[in-house]
């Protein structure tokens, strides 16, 4: 089986890392300060490349490409909305079959993103508590949504509470959302607050979990397609600031420890890039080993990240931890994407359970 892109995706391949070059160390620094997160120009930008509409049914593109585009975001780490509007907001939005949603993301009008996640641990479906009651003709939502990926700037969230019949989808438009502390500032978070909040329902009747696990295994997918990019411009830190410290008169890429600790960095590297282009086409391909290749490329892709962009920091030395070196940038982007979406040990346990059902 060849996975090697074809002409097409290596063309897309280079136009993003192109596109990303765009986007400097300044400009990192200057959306991590700001509580946006973002700016118009940036986001102009994506919309113009068309890679808002790249998951939109019929544009020709899929999950396998979804995810070479996020691995050169990594890269930078790209700051912004996109992976909440492009990615989880039209994954979701696709999943229900909400086509007006999808109008609106596709043309980078509106942004939306998704809120799942609650207190708690493990399968991010299992910590739902927010409640969904009738009220009148209508719906209202209570509950609370600590960390929801660009909430406090998108036009809209798609909302998973408990219902009549289980898990089910919600839109509350205009969210009122207060940004919380991160680990990575480049990636706002936001805390949600539903108190009798007016809701829309979306999608088929009844208990909608299933669904929701096809969408966060796709998201985790995406994440672990952007952590990989974040692992191959830590390894690409790492290898040319040896090259060039000095130690006892002679570079430190001559040092074995180094060189083994490089090829361990790579190796790490090319198991979780190869995982996640697999799970993607078998994904798009709705292959039958897609859930287990999703939990396997998702939790292996996080902790490699976690590894390759905290050996960057160790080699480059003290240097390594300032502000105005990248690699505490890639570190943080890392170890968040590893925790946001129910974690690495969540899919080592999917994975060891589905396994133990062959």
């Amino acid at each position: 089986m060849d996975f090697t892109f074809d002409t097409e995706q290596l063309a897309l391949q280079d136009v993003a890392r192109r596109a990303m070059d765009e986007f400097d160390g300044g400009f990192v620094r200057e959306m991590a300060d700001g509580d946006i997160g973002y700016t118009t120009e940036m986001w102009d930008r994506l919309v113009s490349l068309g890679w808002t509409s790249m998951l939109i049914p019929g544009e020709g593109a899929g999950l396998l490409e979804m995810c070479i585009v996020m691995e050169q975001m990594g890269r930078i780490p790209l700051p912004g909305p996109f992976f909440s509007s492009a990615v989880m907001a039209t994954l979701a939005a696709k999943a229900l079959g909400e086509q007006g949603l999808l109008d609106e993301l596709a043309s980078g009008s509106t942004r939306g993103t998704v809120a799942v996640l609650e207190q708690g641990h493990g399968d991010p479906l299992d910590t739902v508590r927010a409640r969904a009651t009738r009220k009148g003709a209508g719906w209202v939502l209570n509950g609370i949504k600590p960390l929801v990926v660009d909430g406090h700037t998108a036009d809209w969230v798609i909302v998973v509470a408990l219902g009549e019949d289980g898990v089910r989808s919600f839109l509350v438009r205009e969210p009122v959302a207060e940004v919380v502390p991160s680990l990575d500032p480049t990636r706002k978070l936001a805390r949600l607050v539903l108190e009798g909040t007016p809701a829309e329902p979306l999608g088929p009747s009844g208990g909608q979990a299933d669904l929701w696990r096809r969408v966060l295994d796709d998201i985790a997918v995406a994440l672990a397609a952007e952590s990989v990019g974040v692992s191959d411009r830590a390894l690409e830190m790492a290898t040319e600031y040896a090259k060039v410290r000095v130690v006892f008169d002679q570079p430190i890429a001559t040092f074995q420890v180094v060189k083994h600790r490089i090829v361990d960095m790579f190796h790490a590297l090319e198991l979780a890039r190869v995982g996640v282009h697999y799970a993607a086409w078998a994904s798009d391909g709705d292959e039958p080993d897609r859930v287990r290749a999703a939990a396997m490329a998702s939790a292996y892709a996080a902790e490699a990240a976690v590894k390759v962009t905290g050996d960057d920091i160790q080699l480059h030395g003290g240097v390594g931890f300032t502000w105005a070196n990248d690699a505490h940038f890639l570190f943080k982007r890392a170890k968040q994407n590893e925790v946001l979406m129910g974690g690495s040990g969540h899919q080592w346990q999917r994975l060891g359970a589905l396994f133990t059902e062959l």
